[in-house]
């Protein structure tokens, strides 16, 4: 009986080890994300264009990049008359849906590369003339039509198992590889 209590608390233990050991490489495996090269960021219009992110150390769990863009919109007012003045006012333009890329998995040797991922902006919902400035006190009879939306700032992510292991915030006209959230 002493034997097979000591039999099954050896049994036990030792599982309890490889557990933790499996856990333990698990979050080394996480942790040990390099970056070979950070991806530059470039805007044009409404929108913003990843590139060239190289990274190594991703193990067998699969890695997502998700890139959003923020912005602003401008309106062009026109009078009762028919006659158009710019607006007073940006308007914060709406974000269009986060796009989300996959990296690559155990299948690429640990490795992951973003090609390419564009983030654009969706025109926001018409603001009043008010909102844009239009008629100087904002008389409700100017009318307002869309002129630009320009995407000024976006924010990568990238993720393994919801585990934040690259973050990059980038702005129009800072730096191409951008700053660290």
């Amino acid at each position: 009986m002493r034997k097979s209590l000591r039999m099954m608390r050896k049994s036990m233990w030792l599982t309890g080890a490889a557990l933790l050991a499996v856990a333990v490489m698990s979050s080394i495996a996480l942790a040990a994300v390099n970056v070979k090269s950070e991806p530059t960021a470039s805007f044009s219009g409404a929108s913003v264009t990843l590139t060239g992110g190289e990274f190594s150390g991703l193990g067998s769990v699969e890695a997502v990049a998700k890139l959003t863009a923020e912005g602003s919109a401008t309106y062009t007012c026109e009078n009762p008359q028919g006659h158009a003045s710019p607006g007073q006012n940006p308007v914060p333009a709406q974000s269009g849906l986060p796009v989300e890329a996959p990296l690559g998995n155990s299948t690429h040797n640990g490795r992951g590369t973003i090609t390419s991922i564009t983030a654009t902006l969706e025109e926001p919902e018409k603001p009043s003339a008010k909102k844009v400035g239009c008629g100087g006190t904002g008389s409700t009879k100017w009318s307002v039509k869309l002129d630009t939306l320009t995407a000024e700032t976006a924010h990568l992510v990238i993720t393994q198992k919801s585990k934040v292991v690259f973050c990059r915030n980038y702005t129009l006209g800072g730096p191409a590889t951008g700053t660290a959230c």
